[in-house]
């Protein structure tokens, strides 16, 4: 390590060493590792190349199609779930341009919070909403799943994530992955690609 002076970006050398010692010292609230084995691979269609797509408790609604996209700085609902589930009228208006939506921009219709409910871990989520079509019911990126300690695995078609009783885990639906992807290949199938 390198230390120049007492001082680096406002915080004093004594200041961060107390903070290191408080977050080296912080309690875990599990006590298990988050792992993944071949058996949690049991019973999946291999070799495969499958989106991690899971149904999610909001509110009191099951929603299903849910896409788990670790590459999106996002948490994305389309307006039309919000339709059927009546409320639209709960959308705070806040426009925000969508980078790199199915290959273009998107902006966004409003922000709503919702409650999620995963193995009833309660968290309130602040979802993006958009009025075009994407595919997926829901898509959770990582703002949820830092925020509920998620560690996806595309391979195994899992989630898992501590609790206080342990590690929880939501598996995955195969079969609604590629539904999807038959869907999504069938509906760009001859068009020309161009590089």
């Amino acid at each position: 390590m390198i230390f120049g002076g007492n001082e680096i970006n406002g915080v004093t050398f004594l200041a961060a060493k107390k903070m290191k010692v408080l977050i080296t010292h912080s309690k875990r609230l599990w006590e298990d590792d988050i792992t993944f084995t071949e058996e949690d691979a049991d019973g999946l269609l291999l070799p495969h190349n499958d989106a991690l797509v899971i149904s999610l408790n909001v509110l009191d609604f099951k929603i299903k199609c849910v896409l788990v996209d670790s590459g999106s700085s996002a948490n994305i609902i389309q307006w039309r779930v919000l339709e059927q589930v009546k409320l639209t009228g709960s959308i705070i208006l806040a426009t925000k341009l969508l980078d790199g939506f199915n290959l273009v921009s998107m902006t966004t219709r409003g922000e709503i919070l919702l409650l999620t409910n995963v193995e009833g871990l309660m968290k309130t989520t602040l979802f993006k909403v958009v009025d075009g079509y994407m595919g997926y019911n829901i898509i959770l990126g990582r703002p949820w799943l830092h925020d509920m300690k998620v560690v996806p695995s595309t391979y195994h078609q899992l989630l898992k994530f501590p609790m206080a009783e342990g590690i929880k885990q939501i598996r995955g639906d195969q079969s609604v992955a590629r539904e999807m992807n038959a869907i999504s290949f069938s509906s760009s199938k001859g068009k020309e690609h161009v590089p």
